[in-house]
Protein backbone atom coordinates (compact mmCIF):
# COMPACT_ATOMS: atom_id res chain seq x y z
CA UNK A 1 0.00 0.00 0.00
CA UNK A 2 3.03 2.53 0.97
CA UNK A 3 4.53 1.98 -2.70
CA UNK A 4 1.25 2.57 -4.18
CA UNK A 5 0.65 5.44 -2.23
CA UNK A 6 4.11 6.73 -3.67
CA UNK A 7 3.45 5.54 -7.43
CA UNK A 8 -0.23 8.00 -7.38
CA UNK A 9 2.18 11.25 -7.64
CA UNK A 10 3.69 9.68 -10.88
CA UNK A 11 0.57 7.57 -12.28
CA UNK A 12 -1.38 11.07 -12.15
CA UNK A 13 0.95 13.06 -14.21
CA UNK A 14 0.32 10.53 -17.58
CA UNK A 15 4.01 9.70 -17.51
CA UNK A 16 3.44 8.17 -21.15
CA UNK A 17 2.03 11.53 -22.64
CA UNK A 18 5.35 13.11 -20.67
CA UNK A 19 7.52 10.86 -22.73
CA UNK A 20 6.09 11.59 -25.84
CA UNK A 21 6.35 14.92 -25.54
CA UNK A 22 10.18 15.22 -24.44
CA UNK A 23 10.92 13.11 -27.33
CA UNK A 24 9.83 16.04 -29.37
CA UNK A 25 11.28 18.53 -27.13
CA UNK A 26 14.79 17.09 -27.64
CA UNK A 27 14.11 17.05 -31.29
CA UNK A 28 13.46 20.53 -31.80
CA UNK A 29 16.21 21.99 -29.38
CA UNK A 30 18.76 19.89 -30.96
CA UNK A 31 17.05 21.08 -34.83
CA UNK A 32 17.79 24.31 -33.62
CA UNK A 33 21.06 24.02 -32.01
CA UNK A 34 22.60 22.85 -35.71
CA UNK A 35 24.85 20.48 -33.95
CA UNK A 36 26.26 22.61 -31.44
CA UNK A 37 23.33 22.27 -28.64
CA UNK A 38 24.15 24.04 -24.92
CA UNK A 39 23.50 21.51 -22.87
CA UNK A 40 22.66 22.93 -19.73
CA UNK A 41 19.97 24.69 -21.31
CA UNK A 42 18.86 21.57 -23.34
CA UNK A 43 18.73 19.66 -19.40
CA UNK A 44 16.92 22.80 -18.13
CA UNK A 45 14.57 22.81 -20.87
CA UNK A 46 13.52 19.05 -20.79
CA UNK A 47 13.09 18.83 -16.73
CA UNK A 48 11.22 22.25 -17.05
CA UNK A 49 9.35 21.01 -19.55
CA UNK A 50 8.44 17.96 -17.81
CA UNK A 51 7.65 19.14 -14.67
CA UNK A 52 5.26 21.78 -16.63
CA UNK A 53 3.55 18.57 -18.58
CA UNK A 54 3.56 16.97 -15.70
CA UNK A 55 1.54 20.06 -13.88
CA UNK A 56 -1.04 20.10 -16.82
CA UNK A 57 -1.50 16.01 -16.81
CA UNK A 58 -2.58 15.92 -12.80
CA UNK A 59 -4.74 19.23 -13.15
CA UNK A 60 -6.26 17.62 -16.07
CA UNK A 61 -7.19 14.42 -13.93
CA UNK A 62 -8.54 16.38 -11.06
CA UNK A 63 -10.77 18.35 -13.55
CA UNK A 64 -11.67 15.70 -15.52
CA UNK A 65 -12.31 13.12 -13.03
CA UNK A 66 -16.30 13.04 -13.46
CA UNK A 67 -16.23 11.91 -17.36
CA UNK A 68 -13.23 9.78 -16.56
CA UNK A 69 -15.25 7.28 -14.12
CA UNK A 70 -17.42 7.16 -17.25
CA UNK A 71 -14.55 5.73 -19.71
CA UNK A 72 -13.53 2.21 -19.32
CA UNK A 73 -9.53 3.67 -20.94
CA UNK A 74 -9.46 6.06 -17.66
CA UNK A 75 -11.95 4.49 -14.90
CA UNK A 76 -9.03 3.50 -12.80
CA UNK A 77 -6.85 6.56 -12.99
CA UNK A 78 -6.26 7.42 -9.37
CA UNK A 79 -8.71 10.03 -9.43
CA UNK A 80 -11.32 8.18 -9.74
CA UNK A 81 -10.44 5.21 -7.70
CA UNK A 82 -10.04 7.28 -4.63
CA UNK A 83 -6.55 6.10 -4.41
CA UNK A 84 -5.39 10.08 -4.42
CA UNK A 85 -7.83 12.52 -3.96
CA UNK A 86 -9.27 15.68 -5.97
CA UNK A 87 -7.20 18.02 -3.34
CA UNK A 88 -3.75 15.99 -3.45
CA UNK A 89 -4.11 16.15 -7.19
CA UNK A 90 -4.65 19.40 -7.38
CA UNK A 91 -2.16 20.45 -4.97
CA UNK A 92 0.76 18.04 -6.48
CA UNK A 93 -0.47 19.51 -9.94
CA UNK A 94 0.24 23.39 -8.84
CA UNK A 95 3.52 22.55 -7.48
CA UNK A 96 5.09 21.05 -10.37
CA UNK A 97 3.83 24.00 -12.36
CA UNK A 98 5.41 26.23 -9.76
CA UNK A 99 8.75 24.08 -9.87
CA UNK A 100 8.75 23.52 -13.86
CA UNK A 101 8.31 27.79 -14.61
CA UNK A 102 10.66 28.22 -12.62
CA UNK A 103 13.19 25.99 -13.41
CA UNK A 104 12.80 27.44 -17.59
CA UNK A 105 12.89 30.82 -16.18
CA UNK A 106 16.03 30.46 -14.56
CA UNK A 107 18.13 28.64 -16.95
CA UNK A 108 16.25 29.06 -20.39
CA UNK A 109 15.41 32.25 -22.77
CA UNK A 110 11.89 33.55 -22.07
CA UNK A 111 10.45 32.82 -25.30
CA UNK A 112 11.13 29.41 -23.79
CA UNK A 113 9.01 30.16 -20.86
CA UNK A 114 6.19 32.42 -22.72
CA UNK A 115 5.69 28.60 -25.56
CA UNK A 116 5.16 26.29 -22.67
CA UNK A 117 3.13 28.70 -21.02
CA UNK A 118 0.81 29.21 -23.98
CA UNK A 119 0.74 25.62 -24.32
CA UNK A 120 -0.21 25.18 -20.27
CA UNK A 121 -3.21 27.83 -20.40
CA UNK A 122 -4.66 26.16 -23.91
CA UNK A 123 -4.52 22.53 -22.25
CA UNK A 124 -5.60 23.49 -19.10
CA UNK A 125 -7.65 26.62 -19.15
CA UNK A 126 -9.17 26.58 -22.46
CA UNK A 127 -9.33 22.75 -23.37
CA UNK A 128 -9.68 21.01 -20.59
CA UNK A 129 -11.69 23.17 -18.41
CA UNK A 130 -14.13 24.73 -21.71
CA UNK A 131 -13.57 22.84 -25.16
CA UNK A 132 -13.18 19.15 -24.59
CA UNK A 133 -16.50 19.18 -23.14
CA UNK A 134 -18.56 21.51 -25.16
CA UNK A 135 -17.46 21.99 -28.82
CA UNK A 136 -16.50 19.64 -31.67
CA UNK A 137 -13.70 21.68 -32.42
CA UNK A 138 -12.12 20.59 -28.75
CA UNK A 139 -9.60 18.95 -30.74
CA UNK A 140 -8.34 21.34 -32.97
CA UNK A 141 -8.41 23.73 -29.86
CA UNK A 142 -5.93 21.09 -27.77
CA UNK A 143 -3.73 20.00 -30.32
CA UNK A 144 -2.15 24.07 -29.90
CA UNK A 145 -1.17 22.53 -26.58
CA UNK A 146 0.35 19.65 -28.33
CA UNK A 147 2.25 21.25 -30.31
CA UNK A 148 4.07 22.93 -27.96
CA UNK A 149 6.93 21.03 -26.48
CA UNK A 150 9.18 21.19 -29.67
CA UNK A 151 8.32 24.61 -29.76
CA UNK A 152 9.72 25.48 -27.08
CA UNK A 153 12.67 23.12 -27.55
CA UNK A 154 13.14 24.59 -30.25
CA UNK A 155 13.36 27.83 -28.89
CA UNK A 156 15.11 27.62 -26.32
CA UNK A 157 18.06 26.68 -28.81
CA UNK A 158 17.25 29.25 -30.97
CA UNK A 159 16.77 32.17 -28.09
CA UNK A 160 14.03 33.49 -30.60
CA UNK A 161 10.65 32.78 -32.02
CA UNK A 162 11.48 32.61 -35.49
CA UNK A 163 9.73 30.87 -38.96
CA UNK A 164 11.45 27.49 -37.96
CA UNK A 165 9.67 27.82 -34.63
CA UNK A 166 6.15 28.59 -36.64
CA UNK A 167 6.55 25.71 -39.02
CA UNK A 168 6.90 23.34 -36.36
CA UNK A 169 4.20 24.42 -34.70
CA UNK A 170 1.97 24.09 -37.86
CA UNK A 171 3.78 20.29 -38.29
CA UNK A 172 2.84 19.26 -35.09
CA UNK A 173 -0.49 20.31 -34.69
CA UNK A 174 -1.60 18.80 -37.61
CA UNK A 175 -0.01 15.69 -36.87
CA UNK A 176 -1.91 15.92 -33.72
CA UNK A 177 -5.48 15.75 -35.58
CA UNK A 178 -5.33 12.65 -37.60
CA UNK A 179 -3.79 11.29 -34.31
CA UNK A 180 -6.44 12.35 -31.96
CA UNK A 181 -9.20 11.02 -34.47
CA UNK A 182 -7.96 7.98 -34.80
CA UNK A 183 -8.14 7.35 -30.58
CA UNK A 184 -11.43 8.48 -31.06
CA UNK A 185 -12.91 6.61 -33.65
CA UNK A 186 -11.42 3.10 -31.53
CA UNK A 187 -12.25 4.54 -28.11
CA UNK A 188 -15.87 6.18 -29.88
CA UNK A 189 -18.09 4.22 -27.14
CA UNK A 190 -15.94 5.52 -24.34
CA UNK A 191 -16.71 9.16 -25.98
CA UNK A 192 -20.03 8.16 -26.32
CA UNK A 193 -20.59 7.32 -22.41
CA UNK A 194 -19.07 10.53 -21.00
CA UNK A 195 -20.46 12.85 -23.89
CA UNK A 196 -17.27 14.37 -25.16
CA UNK A 197 -18.58 15.44 -28.28
CA UNK A 198 -15.33 14.27 -30.54
CA UNK A 199 -15.72 14.43 -34.23
CA UNK A 200 -16.35 11.03 -35.12
CA UNK A 201 -19.26 10.53 -32.17
CA UNK A 202 -20.69 14.10 -33.33
CA UNK A 203 -20.47 13.55 -37.37
CA UNK A 204 -19.41 10.01 -37.88
CA UNK A 205 -16.69 7.73 -38.45
CA UNK A 206 -16.71 8.88 -42.74
CA UNK A 207 -16.79 12.42 -41.92
CA UNK A 208 -13.65 12.13 -39.35
CA UNK A 209 -11.57 9.64 -42.08
CA UNK A 210 -11.82 12.41 -44.42
CA UNK A 211 -10.59 14.94 -42.26
CA UNK A 212 -7.77 12.37 -41.44
CA UNK A 213 -6.86 12.40 -45.19
CA UNK A 214 -7.09 16.39 -45.50
CA UNK A 215 -4.72 16.75 -42.25
CA UNK A 216 -2.31 14.24 -43.35
CA UNK A 217 -1.43 15.47 -46.87
CA UNK A 218 -1.29 19.00 -44.82
CA UNK A 219 0.99 17.48 -42.18
CA UNK A 220 3.65 16.27 -45.12
CA UNK A 221 3.26 19.70 -46.82
CA UNK A 222 4.57 21.44 -43.68
CA UNK A 223 7.55 18.79 -42.98
CA UNK A 224 8.60 19.70 -46.43
CA UNK A 225 8.65 23.00 -45.87
CA UNK A 226 11.10 22.49 -42.56
CA UNK A 227 13.75 20.96 -45.34
CA UNK A 228 12.45 23.69 -47.95
CA UNK A 229 13.23 27.15 -45.31
CA UNK A 230 16.48 25.20 -44.44
CA UNK A 231 15.90 24.50 -40.90
CA UNK A 232 16.81 20.57 -41.61
CA UNK A 233 18.87 17.89 -44.17
CA UNK A 234 17.82 15.89 -47.07
CA UNK A 235 18.11 12.68 -44.47
CA UNK A 236 15.13 14.47 -42.48
CA UNK A 237 13.37 15.26 -45.93
CA UNK A 238 13.67 11.28 -46.87
CA UNK A 239 12.17 10.32 -43.69
CA UNK A 240 9.42 12.82 -43.67
CA UNK A 241 8.00 11.80 -47.18
CA UNK A 242 8.54 8.24 -46.36
CA UNK A 243 6.47 8.50 -42.90
CA UNK A 244 3.59 10.76 -44.24
CA UNK A 245 3.12 8.82 -47.70
CA UNK A 246 2.87 6.03 -45.58
CA UNK A 247 0.84 7.31 -43.01
CA UNK A 248 -1.38 8.67 -45.38
CA UNK A 249 -1.92 5.39 -47.63
CA UNK A 250 -3.07 3.89 -44.13
CA UNK A 251 -6.06 6.61 -43.81
CA UNK A 252 -7.04 5.60 -47.08
CA UNK A 253 -7.32 2.12 -46.62
CA UNK A 254 -10.13 3.32 -44.27
CA UNK A 255 -12.37 3.43 -47.13
CA UNK A 256 -12.50 -0.49 -47.75
CA UNK A 257 -12.94 -1.75 -44.70
CA UNK A 258 -15.24 -2.37 -42.36
CA UNK A 259 -13.53 -3.32 -38.97
CA UNK A 260 -13.41 0.32 -37.98
CA UNK A 261 -11.48 -0.02 -34.94
CA UNK A 262 -8.94 -2.08 -36.38
CA UNK A 263 -7.88 0.02 -38.72
CA UNK A 264 -7.36 3.21 -36.45
CA UNK A 265 -5.76 1.43 -34.23
CA UNK A 266 -3.62 0.71 -36.91
CA UNK A 267 -3.82 4.63 -37.91
CA UNK A 268 -2.62 5.43 -34.55
CA UNK A 269 -0.05 3.46 -33.84
CA UNK A 270 1.54 4.47 -37.01
CA UNK A 271 1.25 8.07 -35.90
CA UNK A 272 3.46 7.41 -32.83
CA UNK A 273 5.98 5.69 -35.39
CA UNK A 274 5.81 9.06 -37.55
CA UNK A 275 6.70 11.83 -34.76
CA UNK A 276 8.97 9.74 -33.05
CA UNK A 277 11.15 9.15 -36.09
CA UNK A 278 10.57 12.84 -37.36
CA UNK A 279 11.63 14.23 -33.92
CA UNK A 280 14.91 11.99 -34.33
CA UNK A 281 15.45 12.94 -37.76
CA UNK A 282 15.37 16.05 -36.97
CA UNK A 283 17.65 15.98 -33.89
CA UNK A 284 20.02 14.43 -36.60
CA UNK A 285 20.17 16.17 -39.12
CA UNK A 286 19.07 19.47 -37.65
CA UNK A 287 21.71 21.18 -40.83
CA UNK A 288 21.03 24.41 -43.09
CA UNK A 289 21.55 23.24 -46.64
CA UNK A 290 21.49 26.73 -47.93
CA UNK A 291 23.87 27.99 -45.39
CA UNK A 292 26.22 24.96 -46.19
CA UNK A 293 25.95 25.67 -50.06
CA UNK A 294 26.88 29.10 -49.76
CA UNK A 295 30.16 28.14 -47.29
CA UNK A 296 31.58 25.25 -49.75
CA UNK A 297 31.03 28.41 -52.97
CA UNK A 298 32.92 30.58 -50.59
CA UNK A 299 35.64 28.17 -50.08
CA UNK A 300 35.41 26.94 -53.67
CA UNK A 301 35.62 30.63 -54.71
CA UNK A 302 39.05 30.98 -51.90
CA UNK A 303 41.21 28.77 -53.48
CA UNK A 304 40.58 29.74 -56.89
Amino acid sequence: MGSLKLKRYLLVTKPGIIMGNLISTVGGFLLASQGHPDWLVMIATVIGSALVVASGCAINNWIDRDIDARMERTKKRVTVTGVMSPAAALAHGILLGVLGFACLAWFTPMVTVYCVAFGFFIYVGVYSLYMKRNSVHGTLVGSLSGAMPPVAGFCAAAGEWNTGALILMLMFCLWQMPHSYAIAIFRQEDYKRAGIPVLPVVRGITAARRQMVAYIIAFAVACVALQVAGYAGYGYMAVAVATSLYWLKLALDGRQTDNHVKWARQVFVFSIITVTALSVSMAVDGKQPKQQLASVTQAITHHA
